[in-house]
C-alpha cells in the first residue's frame, strides 16, 4: 500500500487494469440484464409495495447489524437494532411497515467492513466486485464475513431463511429503477465511469465512517478528473507577495 496516497486523500488502486475489466463487465450486466429489470419492476409495480419489500429487507438485516454493533463495542447501536427489529416484526407485520421510524427510532446501518474499520484495519486497496461493485480490500472481507454474522441465518430453516436474500436482490432491482436517471449519467454519460465509480465509493465510503466532515460528500455530476482535494479560492495568478 502506498501511505502517501492515502495520507493526501487519494485513492489506491494497484489493481487499476483488473478492475477496468470487472467494471466493464459490470457495465454489460448492467445494460443487459439490472438496467431494463430495474426500470421495468419500477414502473409495474407500486411504490408502496416497492417500499414495502425494501422495508422487509430491511427488517432482516437488522440482527446482522446488531451483531456488528455489538463487535465494535457500541451498545446504543445494538440496542437500536434490536428494537427496530422487534417492533417492526411484530407491528410492522414482518417489517413490510418501519413502525419503529414513526416512532422515532431511525436506522443505524453498519457491517463488518465498519467493523474492522472500528478495530483500526486500513481500507487497503480499491476493488470492484463482480456484480457487487466498487469496494475495497477491507469492505470486500466484510461483505464475504457478513454472510456469517446473521443470527437469523442459523435459527431459520431453509427455504425460509433465502427469503431475506431474495428481499435484497428484488430491493437492488427496484433502487436500479427507482434511480435510473442518476446510476445512467454515471454509468453511461460520464467521460470515465470507472473514475467516476471509484470516486464516488471511496469519498462517500469513508464519510459514512467518520472520515470527514460534509465536504467529503461528493457530488455525482462532478467532474471524475478534477482534485478533489484542491483549493476552490486558488487563484494561479495571484500575487504571492501582496499582502
Amino acid at each position: 500500500m502506498d501511505p502517501a496516497a492515502l495520507k493526501s486523500g487519494g485513492v489506491f488502486d494497484p489493481y487499476e487494469d483488473a478492475n477496468r475489466e470487472t467494471h466493464a463487465f459490470n457495465r454489460a450486466m448492467d445494460r443487459a440484464v439490472l438496467r431494463p429489470a430495474g426500470k421495468g419492476y419500477a414502473s409495474v409495480v407500486p411504490d408502496d409495495i416497492q417500499d414495502g419489500v425494501a422495508n422487509f429487507a430491511d427488517n432482516l438485516s437488522e440482527p446482522s447489524m446488531a451483531v456488528n454493533h455489538l463487535l465494535q463495542g457500541d451498545p446504543k447501536g445494538f440496542g437500536i437494532n434490536l428494537y427496530r427489529f422487534v417492533v417492526n416484526t411484530t407491528l410492522g407485520f414482518g417489517g413490510m411497515f418501519d413502525v419503529a421510524a414513526d416512532f422515532g427510532v431511525n436506522k443505524d446501518d453498519t457491517d463488518f467492513g465498519e467493523t474492522l474499520h472500528v478495530w483500526g484495519a486500513s481500507e487497503g486497496a480499491y476493488v470492484e466486485l463482480p456484480l457487487l461493485g466498487p469496494s475495497n480490500e477491507r469492505d470486500a472481507v466484510g461483505k464475504f464475513v457478513d454472510l456469517f454474522t446473521d443470527p437469523l441465518s442459523y435459527v431459520i430453516p431453509s427455504p425460509e431463511k433465502y427469503y431475506g436474500t431474495a428481499a435484497r436482490v428484488v430491493s437492488k432491482v427496484g433502487d436500479r429503477g427507482r434511480y435510473a436517471d442518476t446510476v445512467d449519467s454515471i454509468l453511461y454519460e460520464s467521460a470515465d465511469s470507472y473514475a467516476q465509480g471509484r470516486l464516488l465509493y471511496t469519498q462517500n465510503r469513508r464519510f459514512e465512517l467518520g472520515g470527514g466532515g460534509s465536504d467529503t460528500y461528493v457530488d455525482p455530476y462532478s467532474d471524475p478528473y478534477s482534485d478533489p482535494y484542491s483549493d476552490p479560492y486558488f487563484d494561479p495568478y495571484e500575487d504571492p507577495y501582496a499582502e
